[in-house]
């Protein structure tokens, strides 16, 4: 990956002339304020989701399964608003890794699909299977995982044998765990785990039952840790918080940072146009469930929340304060004007992509499929929107008087051929 990098000169009068005014600070107030509510909200669903799950290990049944699901995609649509926060913010890099790495290979947690294959030569633990087997060989050490724990998945499995596919924790893991795989490549349909495989005793499935529920409770009461951990630093007080907010120009840039990032390299580049590409479903965010097209969208959505310093809460309350945009359209109402249309020309062609997977007409999988040249045109529309959104961030940064950002690129936009090699 490529970073794409923005830096330009600092404005004739200097950023210091502009930090003067209460409204920078005032816009950082509010960035810190709908971290606080984003990650809150992210909480309080991941609550429910660890509801849906103790009702789900206490009377296995179709009905609780798919109530464990809905609690799921549920608590996506506030996290994945979250995400613009990453890149800017050194303390949720670090931390981000724990509740939303992907792609995973599954194999390491269940079992899988003989079509998943029995090695592979980046991954010793490919098919470890930890819920099939207490014991496991890693790295020419036998590893005791009698007891399935929220230590034993974060402190020993995670990112085992330090590759990044061992995807041992957060809402993949429990997403695998709930749905199972999707066989179905670019066909339609998502994962299609029996409800069987949480019965312990006779009438499992799967086999393991017994330790199948002791992941899935340990992965939960672990997200809803990290959550937590989350939920404290953007609060008063709080050392993310507190971060943002003692530097105004430092702070900005953090917001610039995360929004170009998210729009350009992460979500345009890796996310959406590799898969494309590569005509290949395991690219998708949200695999097991089919969800990748939410995923997308409410990532989308988080960047333009934050420029626009409003952001709607699951109980439909608002945080919202100065913005970004406040800030631009005091020194160019243009451009202010140009970036709120771009964002509204993303989010546009992002909910027709959100619509025809919601509507049935087809998943995100299936667009990406060869020759289904309307699923292309679906997520190329959201690609050259997130692109051109990021062009006109470029401007804003000029615009502001900020130096030296630098926004994640991707070989999928700068270098395509690289892709293929």
């Amino acid at each position: 990956m490529t970073p794409l990098r923005i830096s330009v000169t600092l404005a004739a009068l200097g950023f210091a002339g502009m930090a003067q005014a209460a409204d920078s600070a005032s816009v950082l107030k509010t960035y810190a304020d709908i971290a606080a509510a984003k990650y809150e909200d992210s909480l309080i669903t991941a609550k429910g989701l660890g509801e849906a799950v103790d009702a789900l290990i206490a009377s296995p049944s179709d009905e609780t399964l798919a109530a464990a699901k809905s609690a799921w995609l549920a608590s996506r649509v506030p996290y994945q608003q979250t995400e613009v926060y990453r890149f800017g913010n050194a303390m949720v890099d670090d931390w981000e890794g724990k509740v939303n790495a992907w792609p995973l290979d599954e194999g390491l947690i269940d079992y899988v699909d003989a079509g998943y294959g029995a090695e592979s030569e980046e991954n010793g633990l490919y098919t470890a299977n930890v819920i099939a087997n207490p014991t496991f060989e890693m790295s020419g050490q036998i590893v005791d995982a009698t007891e399935i724990t929220p230590t034993l998945l974060a402190e020993t499995l995670h990112e085992a044998d330090e590759v990044e596919a061992n995807v041992a924790t957060g809402y993949h893991a429990i997403e695998f765990l709930l749905w199972g795989q999707d066989l179905n490549g670019t066909e339609a349909g998502a994962g299609t785990r029996a409800y069987t495989d949480f019965v312990i005793g006779e009438g499992c499935t799967g086999g393991h039952c017994d330790r199948r529920v002791a992941y899935l409770e340990a992965a939960t009461d672990l997200l809803l840790s990290d959550l937590e951990e989350m939920v404290a630093a953007w609060a008063e007080g709080g050392a993310a918080r507190a971060e943002v907010l003692k530097d105004e120009a430092t702070g900005l840039t953090a917001i610039l940072t995360g929004m170009g990032s998210l729009s350009y390299g992460e979500l345009a580049g890796e996310r959406m146009r590799l898969g494309l590409m590569l005509n290949d479903p395991e690219e998708e965010h949200d695999c097991f469930s089919d969800n990748t097209h939410n995923s997308h969208y409410y990532d989308g959505l988080g960047i333009q929340n934050v420029y626009l310093g409003s952001y709607t809460r699951v109980d439909g309350s608002v945080v919202s304060g100065a913005s970004l945009s406040d800030l631009v359209v005091a020194k160019d109402a243009a451009l202010d004007a140009e970036v709120r249309g771009k964002l509204d020309a993303t989010m546009s062609a992002m909910g027709a992509m959100k619509a025809a997977a919601d509507n049935g007409e087809m998943a995100y999988d299936q667009m990406l499929a060869p020759g289904n040249a309307k699923g292309e045109a679906l997520i190329m529309g959201g690609v050259n929107g997130l692109v051109a959104q990021t062009k006109s961030f470029e401007r804003v940064v000029s615009t502001l008087g900020l130096n030296g950002i630098e926004v994640e690129g991707s070989d999928s936009l700068d270098n395509p051929s690289a892709v293929f090699q």
